[in-house]
């Protein structure tokens, strides 16, 4: 019974061992990252206070999405050069249908020609989940009393303080399948079922501002389309199922991410939105507005001499003669010579 288990095992363990080795420089970086935003939240709130971790793992966050930042934009330059040219995808579809290989040879020439990778959009995420195993593995290596990382191996007092460390009555080690339901629902459950939420909702309105406000009608439509919509509520509900073996940190850690996420896209779409898209509408009637207050104010703002000129100006009127009519010099009476004035 025992012997095909064994066998598996062994048969995983290298691989197991190259995983951990490859996490390594992660441990140090999560660990080094975590201690240092320890030691500048605990003068003020404590160094075992719940809050003190907490707000160290946002800092974690914060520093790993600054950094992605570049990853970020070329993200949504590739979006964006993918959704834009949904149409001649379509094309060449409909020409090369029957040619599965020249239909793929034509399709990644076309987005070669115009600096479109669809592996781009993934790039972000892809570095995201080393950075976020390797805080699951520290993490549960605190609950298990076990350092990862060299800079929570040379501070052995941290990893108990971690440990012990709660926030709203839950510790920050904890996950909700791990406390069980002995006591009934605990503040454990429900912090964790609060942040899944959280999670899961900036995930999806994330997702979904990308497809309604910044993408064209016509790239709705389609194979692509489809798999945007599927992901649309495929991965909220794999994040709300798995959520519930993540510790509380890597809960904050992770609805942080989305948090960033969710405002960073916002701010890219409202100032620079694709042409052909309801982003694009609202920019411009945007400016639009803007450009007319901008027009009234300079009338409210002209010296009383100009008012006229102003205004014309304003109103695109060319009319300016009309409302301030040139001066016309009024005529001296001739001096007489003085034979005339006798």
């Amino acid at each position: 019974m025992l012997s095909p288990l064994l066998t598996s095992l062994s048969i995983w363990s290298p691989f197991v061992s190259i995983g951990s080795t490859i996490l390594q420089p992660l441990y140090w970086v999560v660990s080094g990252i975590l201690v240092l935003f320890h030691s500048v939240w605990s003068p003020v709130f404590g160094a075992d206070n719940g809050w003190t971790w907490a707000l160290s793992i946002v800092s974690l966050t914060i520093v790993i999405r600054v950094a992605l930042i570049p990853l970020f934009v070329k993200q949504i330059k590739s979006s964006r050069a993918m959704q834009l040219l949904q149409p001649k995808v379509r094309e060449l579809q409909k020409k090369y249908g029957h040619d599965r290989e020249k239909l793929g040879a034509e399709t990644m020439k076309l987005y070669k020609e115009n600096n479109a990778n669809p592996l781009a959009s993934c790039l972000p995420l892809l570095i995201q989940m080393p950075i976020f195993l390797a805080l699951f593995r520290v993490l549960d290596g605190a609950a298990r009393n076990i350092p990862r990382g060299h800079w929570l191996n040379i501070h052995p007092e941290l990893v108990s303080s971690l440990n012990s460390s709660t926030i709203f009555g839950a510790r920050i080690s904890d996950t909700f399948t791990k406390v069980g339901f002995a006591n009934g629902i605990t503040s454990v459950h429900l912090l964790t079922l609060g942040l899944i939420v959280a999670m899961t909702v900036t995930l999806f309105v994330t997702q979904l501002q990308l497809m309604r406000k910044n993408m064209p009608m016509e790239a709705l439509e389609g194979p692509f389309a489809q798999q945007q919509k599927i992901m649309l509520y495929v991965f909220p509900l794999i994040f709300a199922v798995g959520g519930i073996n993540f510790p509380v940190g890597v809960l904050i850690y992770w609805f942080t991410s989305n948090l960033w996420t969710m405002g960073q896209q916002f701010y890219v779409i409202r100032r620079n939105p694709a042409p052909g898209t309801p982003a694009y509408a609202a920019w411009e009637e945007r400016h639009q507005r803007h450009a007319s207050h901008r027009a009234v104010e300079s009338v409210t703002d002209a010296p009383r001499g100009g008012v006229a000129v102003a205004e014309a100006n304003a109103n695109g009127s060319s009319a300016v003669g009309a409302t301030a009519a040139p001066r016309v010099a009024r005529q001296q009476p001739r001096k007489q010579p003085r034979s005339q004035r006798r």
